[in-house]
């Protein structure tokens, strides 16, 4: 094992440059996957003749297929039908497809986390189903919410590192182009990717878990939350 090679200027480098690209694909990915994800838990929510059942339908199916399998769908298959995409673009696309099915389940299950008395109780003080849902329901859905979806994102940061295979040039690739230079660098690299790894999702798992711990407490807490009635006529007034 070569630790002073492997460690060296260059190779850290190019080490860094890959988790840039890593931290870009992810973050890219994170915010579109967000938006269609809530989109797509909110129309699942929201039980709309037709509509709702297609879009159940799409994300049963994507949740259920391999990342890996969608990644060689984007850039091995779209071509096909004349849509060509960079490899980045690839990755990305693919991560957008499969964390937006993910987030959709955290975000439906977040709404149906509501109490039904409160959304009751909302629409006989004379609010929409518009305004219930913007002032009463998704407030507290998304505090909710927002633990598993730190969580999810944690496994999208880690799910980048599938696109190796179409040789995005993200941590683990640029990691294995390094080991091609000396044998000897095969363990101190894979040991300083893993640590990498680690400070990154651990950072990020420290704070879903403090969140977490914030949620339940505002659950326990009779104050946090208006009654449904009370906030209802706030909106009112």
């Amino acid at each position: 094992m070569d630790f002073i090679g492997a460690y060296s200027l260059g190779n850290l480098l190019f080490l860094l440059k890959g988790l840039g690209t890593t931290l870009l694909v992810a973050f890219i990915a994170i915010i579109f996957s967000f938006l269609i994800g809530s989109i797509l838990g909110i129309l699942r929510y929201a039980k709309i003749p037709v509509l709702s059942g297609i879009v159940a339908l799409c994300v049963e199916v994507i949740r259920n297929l391999p990342l890996l399998l969608i990644i060689f769908f984007t850039f091995f298959a779209l071509p096909e039908v004349g849509i060509k995409l960079s490899v980045t673009m690839a990755a990305i696309t693919a991560l957008i497809i499969f964390e937006s099915a993910m987030l959709s389940e955290i975000v439906r299950s977040g709404l149906n986390s509501i109490e039904k008395g409160q959304i009751e109780a909302a629409r006989s003080s004379g609010l929409t189903y518009m305004q219930t849902m913007q002032h009463i329901i998704l407030p507290q859905a998304l505090r909710r919410m927002v633990p598993p979806i730190v969580s999810q994102f944690i496994s999208l940061l880690k799910d980048t590192s599938l696109a190796v295979v179409i040789s995005l040039p993200e941590l683990l690739h640029n990691a294995q182009i390094v080991n091609g230079k000396n044998v000897n660098y095969v363990i101190p690299t894979f040991l300083l990717i893993a640590v990498i790894y680690f400070l990154v999702n651990y950072s990020l798992s420290l704070v879903a878990r403090r969140l977490e711990i914030k949620e339940r407490t505002n659950r326990k807490s009779t104050g946090k939350v208006l009654p449904a009635k009370h906030q209802a006529g706030e909106m009112m007034q």
